[in-house]
């Protein structure tokens, strides 16, 4: 089946359309641009607390939203409508992330102005942002292909919040070392180490390897999205 563009950007469209309407995303949205804000005021740019504003932002704009749009076309039963139509698998997923993926772009720009936080190396910034962005969007879709309710996403997704991305925040208290190696692991650490890397004038060369473990996460998470969806396509 040859890639259409067209089926691609009718999903986009839908979404938009679906999107003004929806006024719990919208207010979800707003939730990292007010912590930056906050932050910003605070003045607090020295520390973990100067990337979270970002680290929030591709959670709750991309997976919490992602998941929340998903789960809506199953509440209202075109969810599978839409699994059965001639669009292709990477049409569909492509098409439901976009949408996403724009507003957690316009998220993060916005959190990074209003948090005042200073973007080392744009490139490579970019480069594993747009990584995380990935991780992140994929994580959301299987959140709301498990989820019956747009409500539940809310539900299931608050061990993904607090893993993803309230672990950084909870490291310095963690004491057992096994458990540390377990957290400097995940995708929002490995975003953290990467960014701090890049602000202490670290190159390519010296974030390779937190690259590398974010293209697997990047990897594994696409993989089970694809595994996960052909299920219930076929449910």
């Amino acid at each position: 089946m040859i890639f259409s563009f067209k089926r691609v950007n009718a999903i986009f469209i839908k979404d938009w359309k679906d999107l003004q309407r929806n006024s719990y995303i919208l207010f979800t949205l707003a939730i990292p641009l007010v912590f930056a804000a906050m932050l910003g005021r605070m003045n607090a740019a020295t520390d973990v607390l100067s990337t979270y504003p970002i680290n929030l932002a591709l959670i709750i704009a991309g997976a919490f939203i992602q998941a929340a749009m998903v789960a809506e076309e199953k509440e209202k039963n075109t969810l599978r409508g839409l699994l059965l139509s001639p669009a292709s698998t990477l049409e569909i997923l492509i098409g439901k992330s976009a949408l996403s993926g724009l507003m957690t772009i316009l998220v993060i720009i916005g959190s990074i102005i209003f948090s005042g936080y200073t973007v080392p190396s744009l490139p490579l910034f970019s480069l594993s942002t747009l990584l995380g962005l990935v991780f992140y969007l994929a994580t959301g879709t299987i959140l709301g292909l498990l989820s019956r309710t747009v409500m539940e996403t809310s539900i299931i997704g608050m061990p993904v919040l607090i893993i993803f991305g309230m672990s950084s925040m909870f490291k310095p208290m963690v004491e057992n070392a096994t458990l540390i190696n377990i957290i400097e692991l995940l995708p929002n650490e490995q975003l953290n180490q990467i960014w701090f890397g890049l602000s202490d004038g670290k190159g390519a060369a010296d974030i390779l390897m937190n690259l590398f473990i974010l293209f697997l996460w990047v990897a594994v998470s696409f993989m089970l999205t694809i595994v996960i969806y052909k299920k219930r396509r076929f449910d």
